[in-house]
């Protein structure tokens, strides 16, 4: 209303000076003098309303004072364009309909009775104060005007009444509807944040629409707005392979944390023919834990058929031995016979050891833990190891930025380190380095050692861990096994990862 009475009041300034100007130059009238007064008067209701709006002071007083406002404007321009034969008496409807947006029907019919009134006291006031000589309208002619102006006022109130209530009526339906619809939004903004299963959808170019908060974090995305607009196979790599069938499947990503296990099901988007709603969850550890559980059962039949089989090998060993012996005794001068003992001996010897390593994995022995200072045993370890032939060319980091204790057996532990620290050496050769690193993590202490080569395969990762599986010629295959063994034994966990772009890192968490 504060924009269109603007509007009107400019509209009148424009014809009220172009009148001016074409008239013959000639001094100002007292028409023209009021003419601009109530242009004026326009003005400074419309910028006090205004300046009110602005401040949010505005209410129904000022809705009011607006709407007599405007029956003032209109009566005083009736008065100088001609009173009863005034063109501009549908100002006072202009006025009754803003009434009926500003205050509804009842400011409408209000309106209606105040313009009715104003416009009966201008014309009686023009009559009384018109000289007797003067031409006037006739008496019939003025209550004519007065009674159509009042039955048009008085039906434009109705009417505008009534689209005003309808107007209300389906804005308040229409608020209310975009209310729902916002709480709606929220609801489901929600549900999505909160779902603890990463949710994906595409559009029918298999281009990726929306991604949820747990999806970012399961596949590590950084910011969601850069992945939006990407290709489908760009963020889930094979999944247009089960795109045609809503079923449920696996698929191994990788992602800036490493390779991940999703258990997935793709479906189609209702209401988009083509989209795809993907929904998955994270199950690497939990296909890590199946592993670690085979594994275990594995180690487990292993053990039991190692220490028979140990057990049925060391006596006839004993004897094989203590024979040799007594053969070296008996033929002591004879160069060959001492030779070929001297062989039986070491190689019997050997095998006993091979015995030991068997038992020790079979049954390992109980962890007799207690509280021992972590960086102090890894320090101690790595000074032991620096003298070891494979760690010769081998760049060694150490990095232990707090002292940690926790219950462990150091005897254990020591052997779990050696057995990873000299694999590293291994693996990483002359000018090849191995960091050995301790830190916290929550409840547990986390050992890492990492090396640069990178060499363990996926194939291989599977095997890791079993008894006898080795890549080291030579080697019995028993020391990982080993150190996976004691590890469990201390109700902690040994995971490893390997790439030859980031090298291989095996990670000991042992509780605090």
């Amino acid at each position: 209303m504060v924009l269109f009475r603007t509007v009107a009041a400019s509209l009148s300034l424009v014809v009220t000076v172009a009148r001016l100007l074409t008239q013959p130059a000639q001094e100002p009238t007292r028409a023209d003098s009021l003419s601009f007064a109530v242009i004026a008067g326009a003005y400074v209701l419309t910028v006090v309303m205004g300046l009110r709006l602005r401040r949010g002071t505005a209410g129904r007083l000022d809705a009011m004072v607006t709407v007599v406002g405007d029956v003032l404007i209109a009566t005083g321009l009736v008065y100088l364009s001609g009173g009863a034969d005034s063109p501009l008496t549908f100002l006072y409807s202009l006025a009754v309909i803003g009434a009926a947006v500003v205050l509804d029907w009842r400011g409408a019919l209000v309106a209606a009775a105040v313009s009715t009134f104003a416009f009966t006291a201008l014309l009686l006031i023009i009559r009384l104060t018109t000289p007797v000589d003067a031409a006037v309208v006739p008496a019939g002619r003025v209550l004519f005007v007065l009674g159509s102006n009042a039955l048009a006022l008085a039906l434009i109130a109705v009417l505008s009444g009534y689209l005003s209530r309808q107007l209300s009526a389906a804005g308040g339906a229409l608020s209310q509807s975009e209310a729902d619809l916002r709480r709606l939004g929220r609801l489901q903004q929600l549900i999505l944040s909160s779902m603890p299963s990463g949710l994906v959808t595409c559009d029918v170019e298999r281009r990726v629409t929306f991604l949820n908060t747990a999806a970012s974090g399961i596949l590590q995305v950084e910011d969601n707005a850069s992945v939006v607009g990407l290709p489908l196979e760009a963020l889930l790599p094979g999944v247009s392979t089960l795109a045609p069938r809503a079923i449920r499947g696996e698929l191994r990503v990788r992602t800036p944390g490493g390779n991940r296990v999703l258990g997935l099901s793709v479906s189609s988007l209702e209401g988009e023919a083509g989209a795809l709603l993907i929904v998955f969850q994270d199950l690497t550890e939990l296909r890590r834990m199946e592993e670690d559980l085979k594994r275990t059962d594995r180690l487990a039949s292993l053990g039991a058929l190692s220490a028979q089989l140990a057990h049925e090998i060391r006596n006839p060993l004993a004897a094989m031995r203590g024979s040799a012996q007594l053969l070296a005794q008996d033929q002591s001068g004879d160069v060959v016979v001492t030779k070929l003992t001297g062989i039986l001996t070491r190689e019997a010897d050997r095998l006993a050891r091979l015995v030991e390593d068997f038992l020790r994995f079979a049954r390992p022995p109980e962890p007799q833990r207690r509280p021992v200072a972590l960086d102090a045993l890894l320090s101690e370890t790595v000074d032991m190891l620096r003298v070891d032939p494979l760690a010769r060319e081998v760049q060694m980091e150490v990095r232990v930025p707090e002292a940690l204790t926790a219950p462990v057996d150091p005897d254990q532990l020591r052997q779990v380190l050696i057995n990873l620290l000299r694999n590293g050496f291994q693996a990483a050769g002359p000018q090849g380095t191995v960091r050995v690193a301790l830190a916290r993590a929550e409840q547990e202490a986390q050992i890492r050692v990492w090396d640069s080569a990178g060499s363990i395969t996926e194939e291989m990762m599977g095997h890791l861990f079993e008894p006898f599986f080795t890549t080291r010629s030579g080697g019995t295959g028993l020391g990982l096994s080993t150190a996976h063994s004691i590890i469990r034994a201390h109700g902690g966990s040994i995971r490893v990862t390997s790439s030859p772009a980031e090298g291989t890192e095996f990670l000991v968490g042992l509780p605090l």
